[in-house]
């Protein structure tokens, strides 16, 4: 049977961030074509490995003690020391760990890479969180079988470090929101349409200090809605919090995804404000909610986002961009047709899993039948639309 072990996730179901619903999804999508998968799961404590299943998933959930970056750490090595047992292909979401991963090239274990963003670019990380990330990130490329990038401008990072026929690009993909309700947005003192979501950690290169003070720098008649966990002590949330006028709103964390779909169908616009990483799954959800997206002006946006989106790149021009759009309703409806437009050209799920599955293929242990299948095909489902679209041409 075609098997597949997912590595570097806190594990399925889904309950922390992008990475992790990605695994879900993957999953998921394997299972119902006839796959195989087992997902690796993190748990505090100290318990004894437990492997169970979830919706036809295989999970193992391994515990550790304590819930930070060595906690981490722990759970990725102890991960792979299980992997290493077994002959099956694996898929490492992330590399934070990478060096790790020579047990599995030693062991001749398949082992494809999610290279994720340039992580050890971040301002938040000290000098040693830096340098760690960029060993593991040259650790990723050696070690790896085959590496993916989620984003052109990660693919043309990674070529600095590997032949470009080692890498694939595949973005991250997301569920179509066609339909809300408002029950959730009221709740939370919004009107709907009367209002702008911001969706991201409060951290400097997410710009979250500069879209509050470019809306705050006069009355909107809008509402910003900031989600995301902010801390009085820290000095960065506390800059944001006071640089805040009476129209916007600190929603706080938010984990119920039907409320933070109903709070994207709803609103006005978008502001994306990452200056840094690949395709961001905050991003792409919300062109399949069909919002009219404002994004920091940098090449990974760029190429999400696409040509129906406004950019900015100073306080002054994002509030000149809210001057704009927020009196013009015919630009923000072209601006959510476009969005809609570019999610359904190439970021939804049946897309992104059908390519994941694919370049998996090529990567299956060869006493597994299905590798000797693709091989005699020749191609799998993704490998197929593209020569038919060729050969249409």
């Amino acid at each position: 049977m075609k098997t597949l072990r997912i590595l570097g996730t806190r594990g399925i179901p889904a309950a922390h961030g992008g990475f992790e619903t990605f695994a879900e999804h993957l999953a998921l999508y394997l299972r119902d074509r006839g796959w195989r998968v087992v997902v690796y799961c993190q748990e505090i404590g100290q318990a004894p490995t437990v492997h169970d299943t979830w919706q036809g998933i295989e999970r193992v959930r391994i515990s550790v003690p304590g819930d930070n970056s060595i906690s981490t750490m722990r759970f990725d090595w102890l991960s792979i020391l299980d992997a290493a047992k077994h002959n099956d292909l694996c898929l490492t979401l992330g590399y934070n760990t990478a060096i790790f991963n020579t047990v599995l090239r030693l062991k001749g274990v398949p082992n494809v890479f999610n290279m994720d963003g340039i992580e050890w670019i971040r301002a938040k990380w000290s000098k040693p969180a830096k340098t760690w990330f960029w060993m593991n990130d040259w650790f990723g490329c050696w070690l790896g079988n085959h590496l993916i990038a989620d984003n052109p401008a990660i693919k043309t990072h990674l070529m600095t470090r590997v032949p470009a026929d080692k890498i694939t690009m595949i973005p991250y993909g997301a569920v179509p929101v066609t339909q809300a309700p408002e029950a959730p947005v009221r709740q939370y003192g919004l009107e709907p349409g009367r209002y702008l979501t911001v969706i991201a950690r409060p951290e400097p290169e997410n710009s979250l200090l500069e879209i509050v003070q470019a809306f705050s720098a006069k009355p909107r008649g809008y509402q910003l809605a900031v989600l995301g966990t902010y801390q009085a002590n820290n000095p960065y949330h506390a800059a944001v919090r006071q640089a805040a006028s009476q129209e916007v709103q600190f929603l706080g964390a938010i984990y119920d995804a039907p409320s933070v779909q109903a709070l994207r169908f709803h609103s006005a616009a978008y502001v994306h404000g990452h200056q840094v990483g690949g395709t961001n799954p905050s991003l792409v959800e919300a062109l399949g909610a069909g919002n009219a997206v404002i994004a920091h002006d940098n090449r990974f946006n760029r190429w999400v986002a696409g040509q129906g989106a406004s950019y900015f790149d100073s306080v002054n021009k994002l509030s000149a961009c809210f001057d704009q759009l927020l009196s013009d309703n015919s630009a923000l409806s072209r601006m959510r047709q476009a969005s809609r437009d570019r999610f359904e050209q190439a970021l939804t799920w049946p897309i992104v899993l059908s390519q994941y599955e694919d370049l998996l293929m090529r990567f299956l242990p060869s006493n597994q039948p299905a590798r000797r299948e693709f091989h005699e095909t020749g191609m799998g489902l993704a490998t197929k639309q593209r020569k038919a679209t060729h050969k249409a041409k």
